[in-house]
């Protein structure tokens, strides 16, 4: 089972528009998304060595098996969620 991480932090302008998103795209199927404040939790941030907002981290057994950084379309935050679960 994959583990969904959502790193943002609160005056990043991109991601107060992709984060509706992945709420969204989260709820229609049942996918459990952490969401997690950069700035909150540097301690976890610097342990996934983000550097940048918004970033989605895919971890699996304690390993990054995927992430991106930036804004993606409903679609393909459908797609990661159904092929990471």
């Amino acid at each position: 089972m994959a583990d969904f991480l959502y790193f943002s932090t609160s005056w990043c302008g991109p991601c107060k528009m992709f984060r509706p998103i992945v709420q969204g795209v989260a709820a229609e199927t049942g996918t459990n998304v952490q969401f997690i404040d950069a700035e909150q939790n540097q301690a976890l941030a610097a342990q996934y060595n983000i550097t940048s907002v918004p970033t989605i981290v895919v971890s699996q057994n304690g390993q990054t098996v995927y992430r991106y950084t930036g804004v993606m379309s409903k679609q393909q935050v459908a797609s990661l969620f159904q092929t990471h679960k």
